[in-house]
């Protein structure tokens, strides 16, 4: 059985960092195509960036220079690296793995409950 697990959500203040987890079991997160999203109450999630099987970690341009992906291959585990937050970024955040169909744009089969973020001004 797979599980996400995200971790690391907290409240804080506008320019301070977290990093958030997302903690894999039933899979090897070195082997697949893993993605962050996050969403706003009432909106759809949206997309930030991915971490894939081939080795590739890309983020959107919006959040290019202040969020990092990575990942622990030992703790079979992916993060994502958040600078400089502001209260725009205040979301749930959500991590994905394995692409539907074989392409990501279909979406991903296995998803995370999420963790909330929140930034005050």
């Amino acid at each position: 059985q797979v599980q996400l697990l995200e971790s690391g959500g907290d409240s804080v203040q506008a320019g301070r960092s977290l990093t958030l987890s997302c903690a894999a079991s039933g899979l090897t997160v070195s082997r697949e195509d893993m993605a962050w999203f996050r969403e706003v109450s009432g909106e759809r999630k949206e997309f930030l960036g991915t971490a894939t099987r081939d080795g590739i970690f890309y983020l959107i341009d919006s959040v290019t220079g202040r969020f990092t992906i990575s990942r622990d291959n030992d703790a079979n585990t992916m993060y994502l690296r958040m600078d400089a937050l502001q209260p725009e970024d205040t979301a749930a955040y959500y991590c994905a793995a394995r692409c539907l169909n074989g392409r990501c744009s279909d979406g991903y089969r296995y998803w995370g409950r999420g963790t909330q973020v929140t930034v005050s001004p």
